[in-house]
């Protein structure tokens, strides 16, 4: 229960820096909470390689729920090949969803970090013809 408050409390503390970062257009505060969302995405991307690969591991998981869980039955009773299938494909549109995420995250650290850059070319022009 510690840890998992005091993960609580370390991401709450990553998005109000990265919300205070984009704020203030501070781009290194940005950085841990793109970290984050790479590690996270990471993560996830791990989870889909291991169902795919141990496709009878979901059986397994569906067995240890409690006897009370809702619809447990009826999920067992679904062909193991469509359930990853189905698993699968949610599994997919949420690493697709973060993917966006990260590329918003990541779009909104460049812009804040050029706004802050100086290296900025100045046309002058005039109407002197000589």
């Amino acid at each position: 229960m510690c840890i998992a408050t005091a993960i609580s409390l370390l991401m709450i503390l990553i998005c109000a820096m990265a919300t205070y970062g984009a704020y203030k257009q501070h781009a290194a505060w940005i950085i841990p909470f793109f970290c984050y969302q790479i590690f996270d995405f990471a993560l996830n991307t791990l989870v889909a390689i291991s169902v795919l690969v141990y496709p009878s591991t979901i059986q397994d998981y569906l067995r240890q729920l409690p006897t009370n869980f809702s619809y447990k039955e009826e999920i067992m009773s679904v062909n193991p090949t469509c359930l990853v299938v189905i698993i699968l494909l949610f599994i997919s549109i949420i690493l697709a969803f973060k993917g966006y995420l990260i590329s918003c995250v990541w779009n909104c650290y460049r812009y804040i970090n050029s706004r802050n850059n100086s290296d900025v070319l100045v046309y002058i022009t005039t109407n002197d013809t000589a």
